[in-house]
């Protein structure tokens, strides 16, 4: 099994993951096309430089020329600097400190004259993904990222996902940094990614509604059931964007697992603390014999584990048709799975019982759509724990065009897989060729293509 350990000693920004991406190996000319097929008018800076002696990739978002670094921060560990660090006078950011939602951006588009950050609506940021020239994996895996940090900020201020409005997250330099995440993620073609516990740092970071505390409220929510601690070191170490990140690519968290460690990356933070190297690590590598031995009741119980909302309602008068209508509604709105089951109701009324299954963090936003869009008058929820299938992606080419294949693997074994049905479909209808014909030559080429692999 190809594992990619994401090591958060210093904690972790979208700019850091990314630093740590190129320098394991992922081209920088990949990048730099993903950034142009944005089309958002940005560029990235990519060098190197040294952290505590360590050399690592330093990248920027660079927009009409500047890097936009809007967060104020609150360090008080260098005494003689006197709380705020001045390296930059025309930058009010200190660490690695950006991509918040919270309305601070607002006065510092005021302060700088900057209205180039617009506020964006998730609407709008998931129409920018899916008409960017990327993948399907690397435009879904981007837009979960943002519903992660949107619902982590509809919890907070108690209002609908939908009526969230991104600020420095849904400015420029945050959507390169995310979606460049999903596809430099998608490049290293591993079959899981394991995090470390995070460095979340400590102090306080001040924004437009005054000084939170470190972790930010965004960030400790996004960081639920994930383990953290804190080194000591005065500073938001671990940014919402990077806790994002962390949260949908990570199978799991635990310490360094029993790996053979074939490439390793560093990514650089914009501070360079004393006496501490304020990088975000990636090593990857394959896990071994003795690795598997080790670790196998870990991977098929705690890292094949996952926690998901259940949500149901009962409706004997609505219209049949509306079903199929709502299915579609509640897959493109993040449903895992929807399905509908028979069942005779009171006064001997043949009613549905419609099941929905989400991950909790879409559930209020699911559980609106069951009542705008049923009789219902009310919605049952429920957390359960399910096991599921290490699952990756990989495509093969047919003599009528690309198939992805989905494939899940248990302990490093390849359990299931299946050729993905919307592809068949397309290259059935568009060939005028029986969709069986279709599905079965891609399994064909795919057995052959594993067994030339070895």
């Amino acid at each position: 099994m190809k594992i990619a350990y994401i090591d958060c000693f210093s904690g972790i920004s979208g700019d850091m993951f990314l630093g740590a991406l190129i320098d394991a190996g992922v081209p920088l000319a990949f990048f730099e096309q993903t950034v142009a097929a944005l089309n958002v008018g940005a560029r990235l800076s990519v060098h190197t430089t040294d952290r505590s002696g360590i050399s690592a990739t330093k990248v920027d978002v660079l927009v009409n020329e500047e890097v936009d670094r809007p967060r104020v921060e609150h360090e008080h560990y260098l005494p003689h600097r006197h709380g705020h660090t001045h390296e930059h006078s025309h930058e009010k950011v200190i660490g690695h400190t950006h991509h918040i939602t919270e309305t601070v951006v607002a006065d510092a588009e005021h302060e700088h004259g900057n209205h180039e950050h617009h506020h964006r609506g998730l609407h709008e940021i998931r129409e920018i993904i899916q008409h960017a020239h990327i993948s399907a994996t690397a435009q879904q895996t981007a837009i979960r990222i943002f519903e992660a940090l949107g619902a982590a900020e509809a919890k907070i201020h108690n209002i609908d996902i939908e009526q969230i409005h991104f600020h420095e997250v849904g400015a420029v330099d945050a959507i390169v940094d995310i979606v460049c995440a999903a596809v430099g993620a998608e490049a290293l073609g591993v079959d899981e990614f394991v995090c470390s516990p995070l460095n979340v740092g400590s102090g306080t970071v001040k924004c437009a509604h005054g000084e939170f505390p470190v972790p930010a409220p965004a960030t400790a929510e996004l960081l639920r059931d994930a383990p953290v601690f804190s080194s000591g070191i005065r500073a938001e170490l671990v940014t919402p964007t990077g806790a994002a990140i962390v949260k949908v690519l990570a199978n799991r968290f635990q310490p360094l697992p029993g790996m053979r460690i074939e490439k390793i990356g560093y990514g650089a933070g914009t501070r360079d603390f004393p006496g501490h190297a304020n990088v975000t690590r990636i090593l990857i590598g394959s896990s071994g014999a003795d690795a598997k031995a080790q670790s196998s009741e870990l991977l098929s119980v705690e890292g094949a584990r996952e926690t998901i909302c259940v949500l149901e309602a009962n409706v004997d008068d609505m219209n049949p048709q509306v079903f199929g209508y709502l299915l579609e509604r509640a897959l493109d709105s993040g449903a895992l799975d929807v399905f509908g089951t028979a069942v005779q109701m009171k006064k001997s009324r043949m009613g549905m019982l419609i099941t929905v299954l989400c991950k909790p963090e879409d559930a209020q936003r699911l559980t609106n759509l069951i009542f705008a869009e049923t009789t219902s008058l009310g919605v049952r929820m429920r957390e359960e724990k399910r096991a599921v299938l290490l699952r990756r992606s990989i495509s093969v080419q047919t003599q009528w065009g690309e198939v992805r294949m989905k494939v899940a693997n248990l302990n490093g074994t390849t359990t299931n897989y299946a050729p993905e049905y919307e592809d068949c479909r397309r290259i059935a209808e568009t060939n005028r060729i029986p969709l069986k014909q279709v599905m079965q030559d891609a399994v064909r080429i795919y057995l052959e293509q594993e067994k030339k692999n070895g």
